[in-house]
């Protein structure tokens, strides 16, 4: 599928949603992708992107900013606290700040670099024990913890688990971001943006539908 193609899709979800056009946001994810992929949707004109892993990013994203204007890369991967200072200056959002060690870690940051990346709080809707995130009776309380250390939560973030129907993960992640005052809901990814859409998704998560599959060779 092209990127033409899923932007008309998003496009179609808002308007079937009576939401605001573009108020949804694609992040075509290039983790594991080849940079002659990544490059091609650049040369498209995209300019959101998200990755997985810091050292990946590392080393593709630097020379792709200097050949192109007005990149973004968000980091949806898991991220250790070890990498934190390296993630504040490569990325503009990270999608996974899920506990209180490594919110900490970027507030002292914060205060060391003088700027913080835009920050979501990853929930782990399904409460499953291999998933990352904050357990949604949780979520409340860390919520107002990054808050109370001055950073700047501007969404939450969910992958909902694999057998469950999406939907009643997004719905949930949107409830706890209403009851905080929380705008950005990252939902939603290839085979279930539009369902992320209708249920106020400000930013999805595409990358085989615009990529190609991946190849972890």
């Amino acid at each position: 599928m092209s990127l033409a193609e899923i932007t008309d899709r998003i496009q179609k979800a808002e308007i079937a949603a009576g939401r605001e056009q573009g108020s949804t946001k694609l992040i075509a994810v290039s983790k594991v992708q080849p940079n002659a992929r990544v490059e091609s949707v650049l040369s498209e004109g995209h300019r959101l992107f998200g990755e997985n892993k810091v050292q990946e990013a590392a080393g593709k994203w630097p020379d792709f900013r200097e050949k192109f204007d007005g990149v973004s890369v968000h980091l949806l991967g898991p991220l250790q606290t070890n990498k934190a200072r390296q993630a504040m200056e490569l990325f503009e959002a990270v999608h996974s700040v899920d506990r209180p060690k490594l919110a900490n870690t970027l507030a002292r940051l914060a205060q060391e670099l003088g700027h913080c990346p835009d920050l979501f709080v990853q929930v782990n809707t399904g409460e499953e024990p291999q998933k990352a995130g904050i357990l949604p009776s949780d979520a409340d309380a860390f919520i107002q913890t990054c808050r109370d250390l001055d950073l700047p939560v501007v969404g939450l973030m969910c992958i909902p688990p694999v057998e469950e129907e999406p939907s009643l993960h997004f719905a949930l992640l949107a409830k706890i971001a209403a009851r905080n005052g929380v705008e950005g809901l990252s939902m939603g990814m290839s085979g279930d943006f539009e369902r992320a859409v209708a249920l106020g998704a400000t930013h999805v998560r595409v990358g085989s539908a615009i990529f190609g599959a991946r190849d972890y060779g």
